[in-house]
């Protein structure tokens, strides 16, 4: 089994090279393409004061007047050298921008996957043992209506509901004002959106582990442990939910750039100190070095759910290492 994780992981690194490369030049050709001169954004209102000649010497300086390989293939010299760049926009380096809000985004990125684990596992395992009860009929029919619902749209409604109406939490930030950073703190502005992104992402997980119950349910393993007179809560427990637990665990992997994305939107609408609004202003600024960082640190977290994902598959089940 190591044996095979260990080529699985590899493979995987051969892959992803590759392709983080050519999705940092796709970034640069796009802002290339872009309407937005970086200049302008650089400069910002002082743009109208200063001199053509000034802006010419920034402009040099900053190499925005080189052909957008060449500027490509400088960025990615520095990076393999360790070098990510410095941010025009946040006049820091990018290595900075990353630190300052990167852990953020994990949090509550992390947080909400959590929460929607454990709602679909809980919710979709009640449905398909009640089959046909008045609990799967509610989760059911709350899955599918949640499945069209933006994430951004659910979190207006929660800030409305349990912040402006309620007044349980806080609508936005990582702390109160003028507080500093503490775990109540943080834990307390950290409830509202994670709830948000983790109900979000669930309607999917909740409705594909009610159907992998359901088949698991009529399985013969399942059918002889209830012809041996086990309880039917250790029947479901442990015969039909690790069965179950296959395709669930592969289907996660799959929803990592649904998580991505969604957990963007809901930094945004809650003004979570995260990495959301760096790509905002990375996109407005075309501020090449960040801009692409950020979308490779997005890709990178894809690739690495996928190979997390299928790493789990073959612990659950030794014989996918055996397929593949």
């Amino acid at each position: 089994m190591s044996r095979a994780i260990g080529r699985l992981v590899l493979r995987r690194i051969g892959f992803a090279v590759p392709v983080l490369v050519i999705v940092a030049l796709g970034v640069f050709l796009l802002a290339a393409a872009s309407p937005f001169d970086p200049i302008y954004q650089y400069y910002g209102v002082e743009i109208f004061g200063a001199s053509a000649a000034d802006v010419a010497r920034v402009r040099a300086e900053l190499g925005l007047d080189d052909p957008v390989l060449v500027q490509f293939w400088h960025w990615l010299t520095g990076v393999f050298g360790g070098d990510l760049g410095v941010s025009r926009s946040f006049r820091q380096p990018v290595a900075q921008v990353l630190a300052e809000r990167l852990p953020w985004t994990v949090l509550l990125a992390a947080t909400g996957l959590a929460l929607a684990v454990v709602l679909a596992l809980v919710l979709g395992t009640v449905a398909a043992w009640r089959q046909g009860g008045w609990v799967d009929r509610f989760v059911t029919a709350i899955g599918h209506a949640l499945e069209g619902l933006p994430p951004f749209v659910l979190a207006l409604l929660s800030i409305a509901v349990f912040s402006l109406g309620l007044g349980w939490l806080p609508v936005a930030g990582l702390t109160d004002a003028g507080q500093p950073v503490s775990f109540g703190q943080v834990a307390e502005h950290l409830a509202l959106p994670a709830l948000v992104l983790g109900i979000s992402q669930s309607p999917w997980l909740v409705l594909h582990v009610r159907q992998s119950m359901l088949t698991s349910l009529s399985e013969d393993h399942v059918t002889g442990a209830r012809a041996r007179g086990l309880a039917e809560r250790v029947v479901v427990l442990r015969h039909a939910l690790p069965t179950a637990l296959l395709p669930f665990v592969t289907l996660i992997g799959a929803r990592i750039p649904e998580l991505v994305t969604g957990a963007v939107l809901v930094e945004e609408v809650f003004s979570w100190p995260g990495l959301a609004a760096a790509v905002v202003t990375a996109a407005t600024a075309v501020d090449y070095p960040l801009l692409a960082v950020l979308t490779l640190v997005a890709t990178a977290a894809v690739l690495l759910g996928s190979l997390l994902a299928d790493i789990a598959a073959i612990l659950l089940d030794p014989r996918v290492a055996a397929d593949g």
